[in-house]
């Protein structure tokens, strides 16, 4: 028995892919294709596809193990030449299946497999993957994006994964985002599901093109030095009689029991079974090393920890023992790609590593933070002081993970409502919130994701099959907040005290915690090296009230420059900023023992920064 069969049985496999499928080799001096299914109860499995006219007695497969591993060469076959797996099942009915390890599929309504010799693609980043990492000390800000409703469709034509990054890499660029997350390109069959119910795990989703089209994708990308994420789905998979489901008559894939099927109507993968854990393990590898990306987000966490996503079904300990694996496995494969888990759960340990009996994930989606900064912002400013709290709780808790703030797609659909229609107030009042709550964002510590029309504060909630409201930009209000998110974005790559050792609780320090009656809310955060320390205190006004002057308090004596504000008109404010170096002066304001005295404008945030030379002997 070969080892990587054996690894594959035993759970240990990440590289399931160079066994299982459909290979372009030489075999016995012929050219051909190497097929391969791992159907462990089926009594018997024929090949058939375009080439022997769909007729199962022309190519039968031998079963070349015990196990349940079936396989046949075949000559003369070419890229896309459609097939698929004729399997007699256990339960004595015959069923034709996708390849679970196909590169490439049928367009929807379509569901055969298809033929693609994924070898040789020509890759022009290796500039980018030698100097790649997981960005632990670098500023991360993603741009998550649906890519068939990106842009407007081109004659009822959804755009290719080339000419979507015709468009995409000068936009990101131009906005300042350093990654892009893309959601699910793993083939599915319903437009609705956006990717989240799969049915070929290792096929490349075909609305937008071929493997080398993804390839050249994110080649393309990273010579514009843009990081690219895939989020993948390892908790559940579609319903589609031609695809995993009870692939050989029996439950191959999903739980045989009260767990088959998930709260989505989905099947829920049983990952207590080691060629499950190795499906899966090696699906994320095979995008990792084939496709060069840079992270996976992991979805849905919290139903992988928990029994169906439930504390109160307790934890689901197979499933523990998979995550652990796989983010092992992975990151001793690939040291510098990052593994991000969304996961909603109070899990302890889901960023640390595995030797210390965490997870191993590298970042966790803060859910938490999202919730509750959404729930503020949605409530009438007058209120806002009875849920003062909800604001500073994040930092309670935020040292216990590597955290990153998402703003993301799920809080734009369902009736939800968009980020700017969660706020409450008027039209102008909205906007200059949403200026505030994005600000918010940068300042607090951890990585930053935003939804694709966060940023152009469209009304509209976003819709799979609509491509974004790109005539917003037109209008003054919503492109001004285009221009805050790109400004936001180049403080943050440019002052490290905004992204250098962000999780260390050294560099964060609350100026004003608790000022509830007047909803204001100061704290600091730093950076220093050898030849300067630099300091940012962030401010937020969160209510309408304007003041003329204000007094804040500071650690430190010195002068303190506006980087950033709000209200400026460029924003869409009413320009009520602090031109002139702000100098401090002695006195007790809020229990620190300088102060500074500033303009804040309504539903104002901003940005001031002090700077220190040092030298050997003192600072001045």
């Amino acid at each position: 028995m070969e080892k990587i069969l054996i690894d594959f049985l035993n759970g240990q496999s990440i590289e399931a892919y160079k066994y299982f499928g459909a290979h372009h080799i030489k075999f016995k001096d012929s050219d051909g294709y190497m097929f391969r299914v791992y159907a462990p109860l089926a009594k018997e499995v024929s090949l058939i596809g375009d080439f022997n006219s769909w007729d199962p007695t022309k190519n039968k497969m031998q079963k070349v193990d015990i196990s349940g591993v079936f396989e046949i060469f075949v000559k003369d076959l070419h890229n896309y030449d459609a097939y698929k797996y004729h399997i007699l099942g256990c339960d004595g009915f015959y069923k034709d299946k996708q390849d679970p390890y196909a590169f490439f599929s049928d367009l929807r309504p379509m569901t055969c497999s298809r033929l693609f010799d994924i070898e040789k693609f020509i890759w022009h980043d290796k500039n980018y993957m030698n100097k790649r990492d997981r960005c632990f000390n670098k500023p991360m800000s993603i741009y998550e994006m649906h890519l068939g409703s990106w842009l407007e469709k081109k004659e009822n034509r959804i755009y290719s994964y080339e000419e979507i990054a015709d468009f995409l890499i000068p936009y990101l660029k131009e906005n300042g985002f350093t990654h892009v997350e893309i959601m699910p390109i793993t083939q599915y069959p319903s437009d609705a599901s956006w990717g989240y119910q799969t049915t070929g795990f290792y096929s490349v989703d075909s609305r937008y093109g071929n493997p080398f089209q993804l390839m050249s994708f994110v080649d393309r990308l990273h010579k514009a030095n843009i990081g690219v994420i895939l989020d993948y789905v390892i908790v559940h998979f579609a319903i589609d009689n031609y695809a995993l489901e009870k692939f050989d008559g029996s439950n191959v894939y999903e739980y045989n029991n009260e767990n088959e099927f998930s709260q989505w109507g989905s099947k829920l993968f049983d990952l207590g079974k080691d060629p499950v854990r190795s499906f899966l393990m090696s699906g994320a590898n095979f995008f990792l090393e084939y496709f060069h990306f840079d992270g996976i987000r992991f979805d849905a966490i919290s139903n992988v920890i928990y029994w169906g996503g439930n504390t109160e079904r307790g934890i689901n300990n197979g499933a523990i023992e998979f995550l652990k694996r796989l983010t092992y496995k992975l990151h001793e494969a690939h040291n510098s790609c990052m593994l991000i888990a969304e996961d909603s759960s109070s899990y302890n340990g889901v960023t640390k590593n595995v030797e210390s009996d965490g997870l191993g994930f590298d970042y966790k989606w803060d859910l938490g933070w999202m919730n509750d900064t959404l729930k503020y912002y949605a409530k009438d400013a007058i209120y806002r002081k009875y849920i003062h709290n909800q604001l500073t709780f994040s930092m309670a808790y935020f040292y216990s993970e590597n955290f990153l703030l998402p703003l993301s797609h799920d809080e734009v659909v369902h009736g939800k409502g968009t980020i700017i229609n969660k706020i409450f107030g008027d039209y102008d009042s909205k906007f200059a919130q949403l200026r505030n709550l994005y600000t918010y964002q940068f300042a607090h510590p951890g990585k930053k994701l935003n939804f694709m029309g966060n940023e152009i504060a469209t009304f509209d909630e976003w819709n799979e099959n609509k491509s974004l409201a790109w005539n917003l930009k037109t209008y003054p209000k919503h492109d001004s907040i285009s221009r805050l998110i790109r400004d936001l974005n180049l403080i943050y790559i440019h002052e490290k005290a905004m992204h250098f050792e962000e999780y260390n609780p050294l560099h964060f320090q609350w100026l004003m915690a608790d000022n509830a009656d007047q909803s204001i809310y100061v704290f600091q955060r730093s950076y220093q090296d050898a030849k300067k320390r630099e300091t940012l205190v962030f401010v937020f006004n969160m209510t309408p009230n304007f003041y003329e002057n204000y007094d804040i308090g500071v650690e430190e004596k010195g002068r303190y420059k506006e980087i950033f504000n709000s209200d400026k008109d460029v924003y869409g404010g009413t320009n009520q900023y602090n031109g002139l170096p702000l100098k401090t002066e002695i006195g007790n304001c809020f229990n620190k023992p300088y102060k500074i005295t500033i303009k804040i404008a309504s539903y104002g945030a901003m940005i001031l920064k002090k700077v220190v030379k040092l030298t050997g002997k003192k600072v001045k």
